[in-house]
């Protein structure tokens, strides 16, 4: 099960560093093809909440089994997809499988494991949520270099039958309550769908609409907000909803789901501006940009060796308050960097970043899920889950709305000191038109204006990308000031796992 999730999250970014090839084998532009990416997200994110109450209708076993052959039989079909608008289908149905299998893991850690091993289940599957989002681009650059970009999805073929085999024929962790099927809540589920397939769509495509000056994005997020309303009125007073909104009355998981919230953002953030920062300001190519990131990976993996008998002995607070500290020192350090910084002073950031983040998700973890009755977990789940994606998908609007926002005022600051009547413009422009002069440059007053253009733009990039990194560092440090409100949970007692 652990495996079949890998997969899933795995492949939310396995296409991020590839999308120009897929662009290209499917003739689409560089507009539409950001769509093979946003389907599988909009897909993912609706099907998380729905999947506590699936998984108690099917089983787990059932529900784990059948998405995992669904999400299988989708990246076949993704490899196939004859154009954009197949492709797009296709990753909609993989993202809908996909998604279904998370939250089932996270609830069998509470449901099927004495409390005695439930903090080594967390970890195991702590690597997987924080692991597979970063190796996903790494991976696909290499997968798309080696052999083409629909070794994207081929990869998946053997390892997905295996899992679904093996889960259908090992897992028996509950029983499937047939009766459910018989009263589902459609109109519940409808709003559901349209309210979270909705948001989603607002902030994937927002920033590239200018948000609400697009007609498009205005319609979207109208009916994002009426559907929350009749969402919230419909499963709050229904008997049997399909999503329990009323797992929020435990204060531990409403604060949990907090924390797992800005994890999102964290996580997901940092994910998306190591790429572009790497790409635009070093001009370094997939390969060479995974070398760089598979540190935080690499330390995530040690971390979790740690932080095990760590929290067996540290009070939860202090473990969530160390690694919430690790973290935003990390970003902060991230932010001070320059256009000629290379490998190592990008590595010690990664690295104090890749080791905070299971200090954070372990007792977060524990938090949300640990003290929850056994048979709220699987909604719960599903619930806590849909919190750290959606303060991903906020994230990233955001820093990509900052991102646009920056970059014209720190450059319009940079060009205002870059005038004729500054010694150091002018010497800076005779040097490099003295040198293209040298190498037979037709026009080198031309050239050498671009140049220094170019130098600006440059310039502008690092200053927008470094203010962003401070800005993921102080929302970490701010949420320090929530601790008052986490209590302790004993990883491993009876009481953590809700007994």
């Amino acid at each position: 099960m652990v495996f079949g999730i890998f997969m899933a999250i795995l492949d939310i970014q396995i296409v991020a560093s590839s999308l120009e090839q897929i662009q290209a084998g499917l003739s689409a532009t560089r507009d539409e093809i950001t769509w093979v990416q946003t389907a599988y997200l909009i897909a993912e994110v609706v099907i998380i909440p729905l999947s506590g109450w699936l998984a108690r209708a099917l089983s787990t076993r059932i529900l784990f089994a059948v998405s995992c052959a669904g999400f299988t039989l989708m990246s076949l079909l993704c490899a196939l997809a004859w154009n954009l608008d197949s492709m797009i289908v296709f990753r909609g149905l993989q993202g809908l499988f996909g998604g279904a299998m998370i939250p089932s893991v996270f609830a069998v850690i509470y449901t099927l494991f004495p409390p005695r091993l439930q903090p080594t289940m967390v970890i195991v599957v702590g690597l997987v949520v924080t692991v597979a989002p970063t190796a996903g681009p790494v991976f696909g650059g290499y997968l798309t270099d080696a052999v083409s970009w629909k070794a994207l999805f081929l990869v998946n073929l053997v390892p997905g039958l295996l899992v679904t085999v093996l889960t259908w024929l090992l897992v028996r962790v509950d029983e499937p309550e047939w009766a459910l099927l018989e009263k589902i809540d459609f109109r519940g589920i409808l709003y559901i769908v349209v309210f979270l397939g909705s948001m989603q769509f607002v902030l994937e495509e927002g920033v590239r609409k200018e948000w609400f000056e697009s007609r498009e994005i205005a319609v979207f997020s109208v009916i994002a907000v009426l559907a929350a309303l009749a969402m919230l009125r419909r499963e709050l007073t229904i008997d049997q909803p399909i999503v329990d909104l009323w797992a929020f009355r435990d204060f531990n998981f409403t604060v949990g789901c907090l924390f797992s919230f800005i994890l999102g953002i964290g996580l997901y953030t940092v994910i998306y501006l190591m790429p572009v920062y790497l790409a635009t300001v070093k001009g370094l190519n997939s390969l060479q940009i995974g070398q760089y990131i598979m540190v935080a990976g690499v330390f995530q993996f040690v971390s979790a060796f740690v932080a095990g008998p760590a929290a067996k002995v540290l009070d939860s607070r202090l473990m969530l308050a160390l690694g919430l500290t690790m973290y935003g020192a990390g970003c902060w350090a991230n932010g001070n960097l320059t256009h000629e910084d290379a490998y190592w002073e990008f590595f010690w950031p990664q690295a104090l970043r890749g080791f905070a983040l299971m200090f954070c998700f372990l007792p977060i973890n524990s938090l949300a899920l640990g003290t929850l009755p056994p048979d709220e977990v699987k909604n719960a789940s599903g619930l806590y889950n849909l919190m750290r994606n959606l303060g991903g998908a906020i994230g990233l609007a955001v820093a990509n709305t900052l991102m646009i926002q920056w970059n014209k005022a720190h450059y319009a600051k940079l060009r205002e000191a870059v005038t004729g009547g500054s010694p150091v413009a002018r010497n800076l422009l005779e040097e490099l038109q003295g040198r293209l002069a040298a190498a037979g440059v037709t026009d080198p007053e031309l050239a050498a204006v671009k140049q220094v253009h170019g130098l600006v733009m440059r310039e502008a990039e690092v200053m927008t990308i470094n203010s962003l990194f401070h800005a993921l560092a102080l929302v970490f440090f701010l949420a320090l000031l929530l601790m008052p409100l986490v209590k302790k949970v004993a990883a491993g007692s009876d009481a953590a796992a809700g007994h």
